[in-house]
């Protein structure tokens, strides 16, 4: 009898802190003028730690580095001869703009809708969540890719089984954010992480066992099982509840015209939301999916088929594909071209894209409606420059390390409190290969000493490297989905994207710890080879 209760003044407790955070964080200025804010913070915090002649010793270099400050003569020079190259240098630029004109053609030609409503218009509903939680969680296989592409499609497929299409938005980038640094798959991510690890254990007098590849295998495949979970459960019965409370609209604000009355969500897309749920295509719908699925087959053969010849110049020097390869860096163009040609074989054969001048005017369409990032990137990609270019980043990552080394902590406590220091640097250095490359010469050792085998210590990295990502607004990739949330919500802010990423990074967080700490309990191997303790 009193269990109802309970649950109301839980969920109206958490509810209430979740409506304070997105009250607050959209207090923030405009995401322009914030960057511009903290552009012009980082300048004057630089130009101090410069003129006192702060240095930085990243571990494993033997000469200290000089922070530089931008209001000095070479500051203002950088500054003056790289405006244009730190807008164009911005890397989420090479990958958001070419699959954004992809997925404009496979979308407006109408290809995703009919898609998506033969493949997820008769499915279960209670399944999609968890469905958005697999792919998203699975994401890192495409790289930085993951966060264009899910998103919408997770929006999309949510919509056509008639469920809030702003959770398959949300989750779907959740799913691909907070899990990023596992899979059940074996990634470029994880050849990059055992490289680096190597590299650091090659001086230790007792290293263990050596780190490849496949070294935290078996806890990155259990790790992928239980946030899977938890994002499925988080999606379905947190994040879209909330969505319909707050009476967030199911429909587009705006959606574009491309000139000739069709709805830029293609053929089959009702304009109420409810016309997708409808699985069944008709004739000239179904000969066009068929096409188009064969065509994109044929591309992705002969994609396949040119990467595994054994002369291959896909390949590495090795002539492999790990951990870096021409194949993995052609990822944006393999999702760009199994895009683009299914489109318009669809849209040829449909005739909602019967002329070649069709191609230029749908791909403009979908630029337009992002022009709002690609102003924001202009100074987005000038702070990312500067805050790189001062070495603040290493500085405050070698401090944060050094302060953790001297706290003196031992045990399992020392590998929670490293997780909870990955987890605040995360805020500050999105990229998880140059976080792990400054933090690995610091605790490979140090751990090594107290009897941690590498790979264990890699393993913890990987919790507290993805969970807070989502939250930061130094992760340029969530400016992109609040790009793509304004279509829903004209008035989201920073602080809409971030309450609503909080319950994720929570319970994932807490989840991926306690899966770590059941390997590290029960003394499981993480790998083939790979245990906790150094024997």
């Amino acid at each position: 009898m009193n269990a109802a209760p309970v649950t109301t003044s839980r969920t109206s407790v958490t509810d209430r802190l979740l409506a304070g955070v997105e009250r607050i964080g959209n207090r923030l200025p405009d995401p322009f003028i914030l960057f511009l804010l903290l552009f012009a913070a980082v300048a004057v915090a630089s130009t101090l730690m410069a003129w006192a002649n702060v240095t930085v010793t990243v571990p494993g270099s033997e000469e200290a580095t000089a922070i530089k400050g931008l209001f000095t003569a070479e500051g203002m020079t950088w500054l003056t001869t790289t405006l244009g190259a730190n807008y164009l240098g911005f890397p989420p630029l090479a990958t958001v703009l070419p699959i954004l004109l992809a997925v404009g053609v496979a979308e407006k030609s109408g290809l995703l809708a009919a898609l998506i409503r033969r493949a997820f218009g008769a499915a279960p509903r209670w399944a999609l969540p968890y469905a958005v939680g697999l792919v998203g969680v699975a994401g890192s296989i495409m790289a930085d890719a993951a966060f264009v592409v899910i998103p919408p499609l997770a929006a999309l497929v949510f919509k056509a089984a008639g469920r809030h299409p702003v959770a398959g938005l949300l989750g779907g980038f959740a799913a691909a954010g907070a899990g990023y640094s596992t899979s059940m798959l074996v990634t470029s991510l994880d050849a990059l992480f055992a490289g680096i690890t190597t590299a650091v254990t090659g001086a230790l007098p007792n290293p263990g066992a050596p780190v490849n590849p496949l070294s935290n295998y078996f806890f990155n495949v259990v790790s992928s099982g239980v946030l899977i979970l938890a994002a499925g459960f988080l999606i379905d019965k947190v994040l879209e509840p909330r969505l319909v409370k707050q009476g967030v609209a199911r429909m587009e604000s705006e959606e574009s015209d491309d000139g000739d009355g069709t709805s830029s969500q293609g053929a089959g897309a009702g304009t109420d939301g409810q016309a997708a749920l409808d699985p069944h295509l008709n004739p000239l719908e179904r000969r066009g999916l068929r096409w188009a699925l064969v065509i994109g087959a044929v591309v992705a053969l002969v994609i396949a088929v040119g990467s595994l010849l054994p002369d291959s110049p896909w390949r590495n020097e090795d002539g492999g594909f790990l951990p870096a390869s021409p194949l993995l860096s052609s990822i944006v163009f393999i999702v760009f071209v199994l895009f683009v040609i299914p489109g318009l074989v669809y849209g040829r054969i449909t005739g909602t894209m019967p002329s070649a001048s069709d191609i230029p005017r749908v791909m403009g369409l979908s630029i337009k409606e992002m022009s709002g990032f690609l102003v924001l990137a202009f100074v987005l990609g000038q702070f990312i420059a500067l805050f790189n270019w001062s070495g603040i980043g290493n500085w405050i990552a070698v401090a944060g390390a050094s302060g953790l080394e001297s706290i003196g902590l031992t045990g399992y406590p020392a590998i929670l409190a490293f997780i909870a220091l990955a987890s605040l640097l995360n805020l500050f250095i999105i990229s998880g290969s140059a976080m792990w490359t400054l933090m690995a010469a610091v605790f490979v050792p140090m751990f090594a000493l107290l009897g941690y085998e590498p790979a264990f210590v890699q393993a913890a990295f990987r919790v507290g490297d993805s969970a807070t990502q989502v939250l930061t607004p130094l992760n340029p990739y969530m400016i992109v989905l609040l790009t793509m949330l304004r279509r829903y919500e004209p008035s989201a802010g920073l602080g809409t994207v971030i309450s609503r990423m909080l319950p994720f990074t929570v319970v994932f967080w807490v989840a991926w710890v306690a899966v770590l700490t059941v390997f590290y309990v029960f003394d499981l191997p993480l790998g083939p080879g790979n245990g906790i303790f150094i024997q």
